[in-house]
């Protein structure tokens, strides 16, 4: 069984985890308001996200997010702006538990069925010299459980989420380390 890549792009081949690219795609499943936090309409967009309830505030102090009620009340009603460490800060609570909140219901998306179809694409081999050059192709892969893949998403844990993406390769038999670094990872839900 081979081991897991510790020098990657030493020949000069490009790409990225392939449980950061499931990280991208699970971002992009999420939604999560287009519009940049640095006008008027996403910053406000974010902070009735995180302050539509208990529960949600709750979440936005645990990501981070320690303001008082009333600098929160300012920015809300546009008296006062957020410097940018706190703008910041909200995008990422924001992230934080909008992923949260999405989690369940990606993970039973996903799970529906007997799992879902990724689409591998092996990473970019056009830098590499030719004598180094591995044999890739595209793969696809059925991943029945994505339970602890989201868990670690949902946590932002990518070390978590590695290992995770490590052991659903890992059906893809024993060329499964080739694909542990890839130019895309695609799939829906």
């Amino acid at each position: 069984m081979p081991e897991r890549t510790r020098d990657f792009g030493h020949y000069g081949a490009q790409g990225i985890k392939g449980s950061e690219a499931v990280a991208r795609q699970l971002d992009q499943l999420a939604g999560f308001i287009a519009t940049p936090i640095t006008q008027q309409r996403g910053l406000m967009a974010r902070l009735k996200y995180l302050t539509r309830s208990d529960h949600a505030r709750k979440a936005a102090r645990d990501a981070g997010l320690t303001v008082t009620d009333r600098t929160l009340k300012a920015w809300l009603t546009g008296k006062r702006r957020p410097s940018k460490a706190n703008l910041a800060k909200i995008e990422a609570a924001y992230r934080a538990v909008r992923r949260q909140n999405v989690a369940r219901y990606l993970l039973r998306r996903l799970n529906n069925g007997g799992g879902t179809r990724v689409e591998i694409h092996p990473f970019n081999q056009s830098q590499v010299d030719r004598r180094f050059q591995r044999v890739l192709e595209y793969r696809s892969l059925n991943i029945r459980h994505w339970d602890a893949i989201i868990r670690a998403w949902a946590a932002g844990d990518m070390a978590a989420q590695g290992d995770a993406w490590v052991d659903a390769i890992v059906d893809l038999g024993s060329q499964w380390g080739q694909y542990e670094y890839v130019s895309a990872v695609g799939f829906a839900a």
